[in-house]
């Protein structure tokens, strides 16, 4: 399974703690992790996919892979700023959106154009988001 997370650049600690232990659950299940390769969300949720092993790719919206967030395996430069989202969106089984702001509200439109599951942890309070307040809720999605 290739699991999409999203959420911004900019996090609390609480939120980046979130990301970090969906991660790790993802690493753990020995599933693919698919973002946008930068810092916040991002990087906490590749770190703690990283702790298990797990594999990492960072669709970057920039020119360059030393953009990428260190725990990125494979940076994937597109040069395509936000429009990046469609890749991101398209290339995940499953998208648990952490936190986030227009960007992330971007990515959870169309993950759910096409009808792709989103999960939501501390993000935006819209139809069609499977909203939970716990990672322990979470897993149930990513088994």
């Amino acid at each position: 399974m290739i699991v999409g997370i999203i959420g911004g650049r900019e996090c609390s600690a609480n939120t980046r703690n979130i990301a970090e232990s969906v991660g790790e659950e993802i690493g753990k299940r020995k599933h693919i992790l698919v973002c946008g390769g930068m810092g916040g969300i991002m990087e906490a949720a590749c770190r703690g996919a990283k702790r298990f092993n797990g594999l990492t790719i960072g669709i970057l919206p920039g020119k360059t892979k030393e953009d990428a967030n260190p725990y990125i395996d494979i940076p994937i430069v597109t040069a395509m700023s936000h429009a990046r989202n469609a890749i991101i969106v398209r290339t995940a089984d499953i998208v648990i959106a952490i936190g986030g702001k227009y960007g992330t509200l971007s990515e959870i439109g169309l993950a759910r154009a096409i009808d792709k599951t989103v999960i939501g942890i501390n993000t935006w309070d819209i139809p069609g988001i499977k909203k939970v307040r716990t990672v322990k809720e979470i897993i149930q999605y990513i088994k």
